[in-house]
């Protein structure tokens, strides 16, 4: 594991942008795995720049999204597909056939779970995953419990997770209590994973997460079992 530790966000998201370009121009065709949240804006923001100056060709590249939640409507401004449009796919040249976001009006969590199953082994493995932290050391929607989830499941969020995403709703009511995730099993068999951690709020969990015991109570940990993690942080 590699620990980058930059003087703000903007340079914490610059060397994000700048191995996540990297890997595009290596391989034009990657299958990008890609993670919402306030964190992970600053690092889509760069990678727009670039596409813009025609440094970065995103037509042949696969996005498969780690999350999303149960009951919402991919055009509602909450959900994580909506964020990916507005952040990121409506402003360069993907094929929005190519990008993946697990099917939030699928109330079947049996099939949903399969569906997204299936597409990421369709996609013959995921080369980049780009991930957040959560406040509670949780990957995706990959809470705390008392084992490692493999593969994609349906989660009841916790109270800490609920409380820190109803910033982005009028009332904490409206935050849904579930949620589609990627396993942890997807995620460490991504070839190369990059982590984008910001804030002094996360300074803990972080140190656990990425200096403590592997643990599923802190899910983040397990990244330390992966071959080729790259930490970015700030404060």
């Amino acid at each position: 594991m590699r620990v980058i530790e930059t003087q703000d966000y903007y340079h914490m998201s610059r060397t994000a942008a700048n191995i996540i370009s990297a890997q595009i121009i290596i391989k034009p065709n990657s299958v990008i795995g890609l993670a919402t949240g306030s964190t992970p804006i600053g690092t889509y923001e760069q990678l727009i720049r670039w596409y813009e100056k025609g440094d970065l060709d995103f037509s042949n590249v696969t996005t498969i999204n780690l999350d999303e939640y149960k009951g919402i409507a991919p055009d509602n401004e909450q959900s994580y597909r909506y964020f990916m449009n507005k952040h990121l796919f409506d402003r360069i040249n993907i094929d929005k056939k190519n990008t993946y976001v697990p099917d939030g009006l699928e109330m079947d969590s049996d099939k949903a779970c399969s569906d997204y199953n299936r597409i990421i082994r369709e996609s013959g493995g995921v080369d980049l995953q780009l991930l957040g932290l959560g406040n509670n050391g949780h990957i995706g929607f990959n809470e705390p419990g008392e084992a490692f989830e493999k593969e994609t499941h349906c989660v009841k969020l916790t109270e800490s997770t609920v409380k820190a995403n109803s910033r982005f709703f009028d009332t904490i009511d409206e935050v849904p209590k579930e949620a589609y995730t990627m396993g942890i099993k997807a995620i460490m068999q991504a070839k190369k994973i990059v982590v984008v951690v910001s804030g002094e709020g996360k300074a803990e969990i972080a140190k656990k997460a990425f200096f403590g015991p592997v643990t599923p109570k802190v899910p983040a940990s397990v990244l330390q079992l992966h071959n080729d993690v790259t930490v970015i942080m700030c404060k």
